[in-house]
């Protein structure tokens, strides 16, 4: 029982808990976006952040191209 108590332990230190970690500075960096930054969508995309809603931005990639993007995608 003992062995299979301390894999456990060692694959939640090493596994789960960085992956908390870094899922809880994600969200916190969404929740940080505002007006004017510049960001990097999952898909790759750089863009200046002109409107903020809920769950989606709108980006300006080029002068004049603004694209809805959900929240969730930058990286």
């Amino acid at each position: 029982m003992i062995p299979l108590l301390l894999v456990f332990v060692i694959f939640y230190v090493l596994m789960i808990r960085p992956q908390q970690t870094r899922a809880k500075a994600h969200r916190a960096m969404l929740d940080a976006v505002k007006r004017g930054d510049e960001v990097v969508t999952g898909g790759g995309l750089i863009g200046r952040v002109t409107k903020v809603a809920d769950a989606e931005l709108e980006v300006e990639v080029a002068t004049g191209v603004k694209l809805r993007v959900v929240k969730g995608t930058l990286s």
